[in-house]
C-alpha cells in the first residue's frame, strides 16, 4: 500500500473541504481510513488505485490517520502523525517565490531569530518537469533531490531557513490575524516563463506553441540535449581549468608574488575596462588587516574545525560545506561578505577555499572557520568565472568581514591578473523552461489536494517580450481553477518589483507591471504592488516581508469576506481632459490642457510617501513622446499637465524598470500601481 507523498507527517488538510485521502493498493484490497473517530471504506479499483472522502473539517489538530489494508490474513497499517486542518495556500511562480528565508537574512534576520510557528508548514513539490500530458502523483521521495526537502516542515528554528521567504511572511500574518494553521505548498521554479505553468490544451489554443510542445515529446531529443549540455560544460571547466594559469601558480597562496599584477576597484562592473570582453577566469587579491579585537570573543565558529586541519583539506580547493543552523538565522557568525559576483567565484582567505558559488545572482555569504583570520595581514582571493556576462562585483553590496556587530571594510583596490581565456560557453537548454512542463508534473498532479487559494509571484522571465502577459495569465488562472475544480480560488499575485537604475530609459519591466495590471480584470484576483520593496542591483529583493504581507491583505478580503478591509493601494480607474480647473472651462477638445486622474483603492485618501510633491507622472501630447509632467493630489484625484503640452492624450505613472521616485500612495500605506493609458 502506498500513500502520495503529500500525505504524510506534518500534513495540513483543507477546512471545510472534501478532503480527498488517495493511494495504491494491490487490486480488489480494502482500505480502511481511520479520522477523528469515523471510519470510511473502499476497495483498490482494477488498476490499484483506491480513495476515500473525508467529511468537512474543522480548524484543528494535531491528529492521526490510520490506514489499514487487508493483507493475505493480516492488517497493514499506516500512521499519519501530526496532522493539522487549516487552510491551505500554493506558492507558484519563479525564483522571487522560490527564494528561501535564508536568502533574506541581511535585512530580515530579526524577523526570524526566535520563530517557533508549528501551525505554519511547507510541502516542497518535487522540481520536475513532464511533456506527456498531466501527471497524476508528484515524484515519489526516493526520486526527489534532497535540497528541495523532505516532506511537510515546520516553522521553527531548525526549519524556518527552508521556506519561501514570500510565503512564510504571508502565512505569519494570516496565522497572527485568525490562528488557524496555514500550509503552503511551494511549487515555484526559479527562471520559469509563465508557459511554463500552462496546459498544452490552452497554449494550443493560443497558438504558437505547437512546435516546441512537440519536440519536448520526443524523450530522446530531451535525454540527448540535456546529456550533450553536460558534456559541453563539463569540457569548458575542464579546459578552463587545465589553462588556468592561477590554478597552475597556485594564486589562491598567500606567498604569490603580485608584483605584475594591476590595480582595479572593487565593486564595480567591468564593462568599458580592458576585462569587459573576457571570458574565462580573472583573480583578484586583497590584502587586509584584523585587529586584535576583531577576533577577540563573542564569535561563534559554526562547529568548524582548526584552520591547520581545513588547509589539509581544502589544498585543492574543495568547497568548504558548512552547514549554517541556528546561528545562521542570528547572523552572529565570523563571515565575509562578498556582494554579488559575475558570473561565478571560488574565494579564498589565507589560501583556503572559503566558499564557491555558480552563478550570478545568489548573495556571497561566507561563515569562516575559527582560527583562519589572523591578526594583522590576511590575504583574501577571488577567482571570478565568468561565463557569458562580462564579470565584476555588483555595486552597493556589502563588501567585508562581519564578526558579530564588528566589520572590515573590504572595498577599494585591489589587484588582480588574467587567469585563462577562453571563448563564451554556449548556453544550455532548461527543460523547466519549457511550455506545459512543470504545470504538468507540479500542478496537475496537486489536483485532489483541496486548497484554500494561490498565491502567484512570476514575471521577471517574460519582461523580454511583456506583450501578451496579461492574455497568458488569464488563462493560466483559468487553467488552474479549472485543474482543482473550482472558477473561484481565489488568485493572488505581486506586481514586479522595482530593479535598474533610476531612469526611464528602459521600460520592458514596466510594460509587463502594465500586463499584469489587466490581469486584475479576472475575476476573484487581486496584485500586491512591490515597486517599492525591490533593490536595483539585485533580481531577488530581500525585503520578502513587506510583500507577504500585501498579499496577505489581499487574502483577507478575496478569501476570508473582509469586505471594508483596504487591501490594495490606488489603481487607475479613468482619465478626463480639463481645460482649467474644472470641466466646465472647457470649450472645445482642443482647450483641454490638463488630465484628471481618478482611482479606485484610495482607502481614506490619496497621500504621497514621504509627505513632499508628487512624482512619477507624464503626459504625451498627439505625437506620442511622453515628458515628465506637474501632478498634484486633488482630493480623490491627480490633477496632471505640463505647460508646454497644451493638448495632451495619454498619461503614465511609474513607467521605468526602477520607478524609484514614484510616490503615490494611499493614507492606507499601500503605493499605487504603475499604468500607463496609452
Amino acid at each position: 500500500m502506498r500513500l502520495s507523498s503529500m500525505l504524510s507527517d506534518g500534513m495540513v488538510l483543507q477546512r471545510n473541504a472534501r478532503v480527498m485521502i488517495w493511494g495504491t493498493a494491490e487490486s480488489g484490497r480494502k482500505v480502511q481510513v481511520s479520522f477523528l473517530g469515523q471510519e470510511y471504506g473502499t476497495t483498490a479499483d482494477s488498476n490499484g488505485d483506491w480513495r476515500v472522502a473525508l467529511e468537512k473539517l474543522q480548524p484543528g489538530g494535531p491528529y492521526e490517520m490510520t490506514i489499514s489494508m487487508e493483507h493475505q490474513e493480516s492488517i497493514v497499517q499506516s500512521v499519519i502523525r501530526d496532522i493539522l486542518i487549516g487552510d491551505v495556500w500554493v506558492l507558484g511562480g519563479q525564483s522571487n517565490m522560490e527564494l528561501p528565508v535564508r536568502r533574506t537574512l541581511d535585512v530580515l534576520a530579526e524577523e526570524v531569530a526566535n520563530v517557533n510557528l508549528p501551525f505554519i508548514r511547507q510541502f516542497a513539490v518535487p522540481q520536475t518537469y513532464n511533456f506527456h500530458g498531466p501527471q497524476h502523483e508528484l515524484p515519489r521521495a526516493e526520486h526527489r533531490d534532497a535540497a528541495q526537502g523532505e516532506g511537510w516542515i515546520t516553522a521553527t528554528p531548525r526549519n524556518v531557513l527552508d521556506f519561501s521567504a514570500v510565503g512564510f511572511f504571508f502565512a505569519k500574518a494570516l496565522y497572527e490575524k485568525y490562528q488557524v494553521p496555514i500550509g503552503l505548498i511551494h511549487a515555484a521554479v526559479g527562471g520559469t516563463p509563465i508557459e511554463a505553468w500552462i496546459s498544452e490544451p490552452t497554449l494550443r489554443a493560443i497558438g504558437g506553441y505547437e512546435a516546441v510542445l512537440e519536440q519536448c515529446k520526443d524523450d530522446h531529443y530531451v535525454s540527448e540535449t540535456k546529456l550533450r549540455d553536460e558534456e559541453r560544460n563539463q569540457l569548458w571547466y575542464e579546459q578552463l581549468n587545465d589553462n588556468d594559469l592561477g590554478l597552475k601558480e597556485g594564486w589562491f597562496r598567500v606567498l604569490c608574488d603580485t608584483s605584475g599584477w594591476e590595480d582595479i576597484q572593487v565593486p564595480g562592473s567591468w564593462s568599458g575596462s580592458k576585462l569587459a570582453s573576457v571570458r574565462g577566469a580573472v583573480w583578484l587579491r586583497r590584502e587586509f588587516d584584523v585587529p586584535v579585537s576583531m577576533l577577540e570573543g563573542g564569535v561563534r565558529n559554526n562547529g568548524m574545525r582548526n584552520s591547520e586541519m581545513l588547509n589539509d583539506q581544502m589544498r585543492n580547493g574543495e568547497l568548504l560545506n558548512v552547514e549554517m543552523l541556528h546561528d545562521e538565522i542570528r547572523n552572529r557568525e565570523l563571515m565575509l561578505k562578498l556582494g554579488t559576483v559575475v558570473d561565478a567565484d571560488d574565494t579564498y582567505i589565507n589560501g583556503v577555499c572559503i566558499g564557491k558559488t555558480g552563478y550570478m545572482y545568489p548573495p556571497r555569504r561566507y561563515p569562516l572557520p575559527e582560527g583562519l583570520l589572523q591578526p594583522g595581514r590576511n590575504m583574501l582571493t577571488v577567482r571570478v568565472i565568468s561565463t557569458q556576462n562580462t564579470g565584476g562585483f555588483v555595486k552597493d553590496m556589502p563588501y567585508k568581514i562581519v564578526a558579530g556587530s564588528r566589520e572590515l571594510d573590504l572595498r577599494g583596490a585591489w589587484k588582480y591578473r588574467i587567469g585563462a581565456v577562453t571563448e563564451a560557453l554556449e548556453s544550455q537548454t532548461f527543460f523547466q523552461y519549457m511550455p506545459s512542463g512543470v504545470y504538468n508534473s507540479m500542478i496537475a498532479p496537486l489536483r485532489d489536494y483541496p486548497i484554500k487559494g494561490i498565491l502567484w509571484y512570476q514575471g521577471e522571465s517574460n519582461t523580454g517580450q511583456p506583450a501578451g502577459y496579461s492574455e497568458l495569465f488569464a488563462r493560466l488562472v483559468q487553467d488552474w481553477r479549472r485543474n482543482w475544480g473550482s472558477d473561484e480560488i481565489p488568485f493572488i499575485y505581486a506586481q514586479l518589483a522595482n530593479l535598474g537604475e533610476e531612469d526611464d530609459s528602459q521600460v520592458n519591466w514596466a510594460e509587463l507591471r502594465e500586463e499584469q495590471r489587466k490581469g486584475l480584470t479576472v475575476p476573484n484576483t487581486a496584485m500586491a504592488v512591490t515597486i517599492d520593496v525591490g533593490e536595483y542591483n539585485d533580481l531577488h529583493p530581500q525585503d520578502k516581508k513587506t510583500v507577504g504581507q500585501r498579499l496577505a491583505l489581499c487574502a483577507r478580503k478575496l478569501a476570508y469576506g473582509e469586505e471594508q478591509l483596504v487591501y490594495s493601494g490606488p489603481m487607475f480607474k479613468s482619465m478626463e481632459r480639463i481645460g482649467g480647473a474644472n470641466a466646465a472651462d472647457v470649450t472645445t477638445a482642443e482647450d483641454a490642457s490638463t488630465i484628471v486622474v481618478h482611482f479606485d483603492h484610495i482607502g481614506s485618501g490619496l497621500t504621497t510617501r514621504d509627505g513632499g510633491e508628487l512624482q512619477g507622472f507624464a503626459v504625451c501630447g498627439p505625437d506620442g513622446r511622453f515628458f515628465p509632467a506637474n501632478a498634484v493630489i486633488s482630493g480623490d484625484t491627480v490633477i496632471v499637465k505640463h505647460d508646454e503640452i497644451r493638448q495632451p492624450v495619454h498619461v503614465r505613472y511609474a513607467w521605468s524598470n526602477n520607478p524609484a521616485r514614484a510616490n503615490l500612495y494611499n493614507r492606507e500605506g499601500l503605493p499605487a500601481s504603475p499604468f500607463s493609458t496609452l
